[in-house]
């Protein structure tokens, strides 16, 4: 079945686009078993809004709970700042399944990134998503984009590499804010690091395709998009 556009109508009328991000990680998830013998894979599904609700819990949780005699840490009173700005913190929607190599202490070794409107609606948002996803890479964590926001043509994975100064002639295509991307570092044996990438555009009617997922410089698994999609489609009734 085709890639939809789950932005714009028919299908925007009757389910709105994060039903399908939702979904999407978990049918990945599960078409990807079985994994290797010590890997794992997990969905995980992080909204920006709640994210900051989640760390003031979470700091006023965990505040201490000394006082002047308590034994606690002394209180230093800072000196006032040089600079006090009003700003805004750039929140991130998350929408990504992580694999893990459980061999070495559940380390994360490659993630695939689901791109949401929010990751694209305003600079620092897009500045803040390839920030993520090339400090991912360069830590030897293999990231895999996939990008079906129809609403906002700006590239990610032109982001990333624009990072780290390079581009992807791939790139100089008319239509190319619809695509699946894979990044990873390779050590060689001799010689320093490589940065491999994989670009296949997407189009609206087409099938997805399938891409590698890299686990460690020789081992990959298939990540068939596809059955995933229409997986996750099907269970929510999208036609």
């Amino acid at each position: 079945m085709p890639l939809r556009d789950h932005f714009r109508p028919p299908v925007s009328s009757r389910h709105s686009w994060d039903e399908l991000h939702g979904m999407w990680p978990a049918t990945i998830v599960q078409r990807l078993y079985p994994l290797p013998p010590g890997y794992t894979a997990a969905p995980k599904v992080h909204l920006g809004k709640a994210f900051e609700t989640d760390i003031s819990a979470y700091e006023q949780d965990d505040a201490p709970s000394g006082g002047p005699g308590g034994g606690g840490t002394a209180v230093w009173a800072a000196p006032a700042p040089t600079l006090t700005l009003e700003t805004e913190v750039a929140e991130q929607d998350e929408y990504e399944v992580r694999i893990y190599d459980e061999r070495y202490g559940r380390r994360l070794v490659a993630a695939i990134e689901i791109v949401s409107p929010v990751n694209k609606d305003r600079p620092e948002h897009r500045q803040a998503f390839a920030v993520k996803a090339a400090a991912l890479v360069q830590q030897g964590v293999a990231v895999t984009i996939v990008d079906v926001v129809t609403v906002r043509q700006f590239n990610l994975y032109a982001d990333v590499l624009d990072l780290q100064g390079h581009t992807d002639p791939a790139l100089e295509a008319e239509s190319t804010h619809l695509y699946a991307a894979t990044m990873r570092i390779r050590t060689p044996l001799r010689g320093r690091p490589k940065l491999d990438t994989w670009f296949t555009p997407l189009v609206i009617g087409q099938p997805l395709p399938v891409v590698p997922l890299w686990l460690a410089d020789d081992l990959a698994v298939r990540l068939d998009l596809e059955p995933t999609y229409e997986d996750a489609c099907r269970v929510l009734s999208i036609a």
